[in-house]
């Protein structure tokens, strides 16, 4: 006999397992930012554009990378024969100009000298640039003849792999709150994506617009969070549930409620990029340990998700309402039989998904950096993807899921174009579903 918690989970899977296909074949879309291409790059698409001529002792240089990148934009371009290239950008706004260096003939580099608007890192040189009263700036590199250190591959790996980890977590805080929602109702959401815009957005508000000191309008923002929360689960999840609504119908509403959201975020923020208040000291690298060297907001970001994921483990495994939740994971006609009042929990769950999506928004503000509108749907894809690979509707498998493509994405640039950096977990996804469907750490589903 096959029970009715396990029909609709067996119902489910083949739908969420054809969505995580439709959003890795999204991904190399939207990943895509720009591809690398020749002298120019994106001219046709925006108004303002850099453009500029990389020579070398009169000669020109062919083939030298540029990556053009602010208000979260990046594109990338090589100089043709000429040395000549062009990028257009979104909108007039500060970027960062960065030649790299590994792209230079051998025994050529960027001059510094007489120049203190360049900034040498170890992925090549900066130029920080503006508009001026015209759409179009050119950007230029003085070359000269020295040999440039590089970082040893090994210690490039150290950093990437600690960026993953802070990365990681701060995604686990979104992943987990949507795997507690769909394990609880079934429900995939894509509005969740905006509950990770609307945590940084009220943060902004709060700390930027009405200036109050940030140790008071983070608080306030995951109070309101929490009324978010109870509001969505009373207001609309609840009533559609009572009417018997179909999980695809449930979905198409998340996705509504989505564009709704986002759009309203665009009218009252605008669609630049808005940085959150930052004492310089706090954003500046510290050298801790031989490569590793992380600033006092990185420290602050690892440590508060740290606690609060063991929080979310200590209240799912120890104390009555965490059971509860998983007994509803399990079988919600049971719990609900076995006395536990299931649309309290659930709208517990809620309440604690959109707080975690909510804090998961403010710290990503300061690691992007920079609060933009549409900020949570740009990571939707990896919030789902952390989910499905760790297996659906399990917490833990979402913490697991999550690390795993924290370090995907800030390792994939050792090797490959930033551009793609994204598409990396995706493949990972479709390859771990084909052979193991239930995800790393799902149960496989049983009939009878």
């Amino acid at each position: 006999m096959v029970t009715t918690q396990r029909s609709r989970s067996l119902a489910k899977r083949p739908l969420v397992l054809l969505l995580a296909v439709i959003f890795a074949a999204l991904a190399f879309a939207m990943t895509a930012v720009s591809p690398a291409t020749a002298d120019e790059t994106n001219t046709d698409k925006y108004d303002y554009i850099f453009s500029g001529n990389v020579k070398y002792n009169g000669e020109p240089l062919d083939d030298v990378t540029l990556i053009v990148e602010g208000s979260g934009y990046e594109a990338e371009v090589k100089t043709d024969a000429d040395g000549k290239w062009r990028v257009g950008v979104p909108e007039k706004a500060t970027y960062k100009i960065t030649l790299v260096e590994s792209t230079l003939p051998e025994g050529v580099i960027v001059s510094e000298e007489g120049n203190d608007r360049v900034t040498i890192t170890d992925r090549g040189a900066t130029i920080e640039a503006e508009f001026g009263l015209t759409k179009k700036k050119s950007v230029n590199f003085f070359l000269g003849a020295g040999e440039r250190t590089v970082t040893p591959f090994i210690d490039q790996l150290i950093s990437s792999l600690i960026s993953g980890l802070n990365f990681g977590l701060m995604l686990a805080l979104a992943s987990i709150g949507l795997s507690l929602i769909f394990g609880t109702t079934g429900i995939a959401i894509f509005s969740h994506a905006e509950m990770v815009t609307l945590g940084a957005v009220l943060a902004l508000t709060f700390g930027v617009f009405l200036s109050w000191p940030m140790w008071l309008a983070i608080p306030i923002t995951l109070v309101l969070l929490a009324v978010a929360g109870f509001t969505q689960d009373v207001v609309i999840w609840k009533p559609l549930r009572k009417r018997g609504l179909s999980v695809v119908q449930l979905m198409i509403v998340s996705i509504g409620l989505s564009l709704t959201l986002r759009y309203v975020f665009q009218f009252f923020i605008g669609g630049g990029t808005t940085l959150l208040p930052t004492d310089p000291a706090t954003t500046a690298k510290l050298p801790l340990l031989g490569p590793i060297s992380l600033s006092i907001v990185d420290m602050a970001s690892m440590g508060i998700s740290a606690v609060v994921l063991v929080a979310v483990a200590y209240w799912l495994l120890y104390t009555r309402t965490g059971k509860a939740t998983r007994a509803i994971n399990d079988n919600a006609s049971l719990s609900a039989a076995s006395g536990i009042d299931v649309d309290r929990v659930v709208r517990l769950v809620w309440i604690l998904g959109t707080v975690l999506a909510g804090l998961s928004g403010i710290l990503w503000a300061y690691f992007r950096p920079g609060i933009k509108w549409d900020m949570g749907w740009q990571i939707l894809l990896l919030i789902f993807a952390a989910v499905v690979l760790g297996g659906l509707g399990t917490a833990f498998g979402a913490l697991v899921g999550s690390i795993i493509v924290g370090f995907l994405v800030e390792l994939t640039p050792l090797w490959l174009s930033a551009d793609i950096k994204y598409v990396g977990p995706l493949l990972i996804l479709i390859i771990v579903l084909l052979f193991r469907p239930q995800g790393l750490l799902g149960q496989k589903e049983r009939v009878g």
